[in-house]
């Protein structure tokens, strides 16, 4: 039997307004509270630990956050992207979270004899991180329904083409640091009464990337990269809403001195439609119509999202009628749901008659058959706009 999982928030005791440093610390209190090695054979401290590196991959990752607020857990169940699962053994999780169980944290945890995780995350790592950009993509009704390849020019920081991004004149300005012998990390040992004690920091001289530049580029000073434009392909999914953000990873600003890109972050804006109106999967339209047709039937062309379709509107249409257009709605993301496109009929009244068609009316007016009569068994106009959205 399946459990239900907890929430993300719930789980790191914080709430959702925490801001990053909050989470951050929260998860490293978490983690050093249920470790394995704080508690060995605990199957059920090994478990929450786990739990608690699920919670942190989702919440520390800004759209993966957004997306967890707006629909919870579902939003990485099957058929969604960027889920997090923990399930497999504890080096997995300190790789991907080097940073949080680096310096520090294992230098006052472990000691020399915890040789699995000695060394800790503090990977060598080269230069610093690009930040994360974004940008605004405006859709029409035509490319929700349908997805879409955008190819966007985008103003940002790109690698140096002149150094390769390593910030160095040449290559015989670029030297193995000479503090750490190239490994980015610096490790001290020291004797306690509980044993020897191990602490790995990152190298100061290097800043943890091994290489030390005695000549900068001059192309980017230094920096290993320069601002410039790149035109980057955007697939969209069919199905997206006004709001949405999608996640395209290492497309955002490259980093300095050969660090890793951010991510391109692409939020979702909608195109008004002429004629149409979107409510979540379904697509709305007013069609309107004149006394006589109403009253004789008739057959009209109405607009969707994939071109024009005919419709039949029987004798003795009432205003209000909300036909339905089965599956001519927007797709759901990633999903096999098709929304529908839902036709209310309003009867046109002129404003404006000649006296020819005032003398009409009223001999109309007089008959019985033109009294208002409605069929007690109709369903009202909640009952069928309640119905028809349903």
């Amino acid at each position: 039997m399946l459990m239900a999982k907890r929430d993300f928030y719930e789980i790191l005791g914080v709430t959702k307004s925490a801001s990053a440093d909050e989470i951050k610390k929260a998860y490293r209190k978490t983690a050093m509270q249920f470790h394995p090695d704080r508690n060995p054979g605990d199957k059920a401290a090994e478990d929450k630990f786990k739990e608690a590196a699920e919670a942190y991959e989702i919440l520390s990752d800004e759209t993966k956050k957004a997306k967890y607020d707006r629909y919870g857990h579902q939003a990485f169940g099957p058929g969604m992207s960027g889920g997090a699962s923990h399930t497999g053994n504890m080096d997995d999780i300190f790789s991907q979270f080097g940073d949080i169980f680096g310096d520090d944290m294992f230098g006052n945890f472990f000691g020399g004899g915890s040789g699995r995780r000695g060394g800790g995350g503090a990977g060598r790592a080269r230069g610093q991180r690009g930040s994360n950009l974004r940008i605004k993509l405006k859709l029409t009704y035509e490319e929700i329904a349908k997805g879409v390849v955008k190819n966007v020019k985008v103003k940002k920081h790109v690698v140096c083409t002149t150094c390769g991004g390593n910030g160095a004149k040449d290559k015989n300005s670029l030297q193995t640091c000479g503090t750490c012998n190239g490994s980015g990390q610096v490790r001290r040992v020291t004797s306690t009464f509980l044993g020897q004690m191990q602490t790995v920091t990152t190298c100061p001289t290097c800043n943890g990337e091994g290489t030390t530049v005695t000549a900068k580029c001059g192309g980017c000073k230094g920096e290993g990269r320069v601002y410039g434009e790149e035109t980057i392909s955007i697939e969209i999914p069919a199905g997206v809403q006004e709001g949405m953000q999608l996640s395209m990873s290492g497309k955002g600003n490259a980093g300095e001195r050969g660090g890793a890109p951010g991510d391109l972050i692409i939020q979702i804006e909608e195109e008004p439609h002429a004629e149409l109106h979107r409510d979540g999967l379904n697509v709305a339209f007013d069609l309107h119509i004149s006394f006589p047709d109403a009253v004789f039937g008739t057959q009209v062309e109405v607009p969707t999202i994939d071109g024009r379709a005919k419709i039949k509107i029987p004798p003795g249409t009432q205003s209000g009628k909300i036909f339905r257009l089965k599956g001519k709605g927007f797709p759901e993301v990633q999903g096999y749901s098709k929304g529908d496109q839902l036709i209310q009929v309003n009867v046109w009244t002129p404003q404006h008659v000649s006296g020819e068609e005032k003398d009409a009316l009223e001999k109309m007016n007089v008959s019985g058959n033109f009294k208002p009569n409605p069929n007690k068994g109709e369903k009202s106009f909640f009952d069928r706009v309640r119905e028809a959205f349903n």
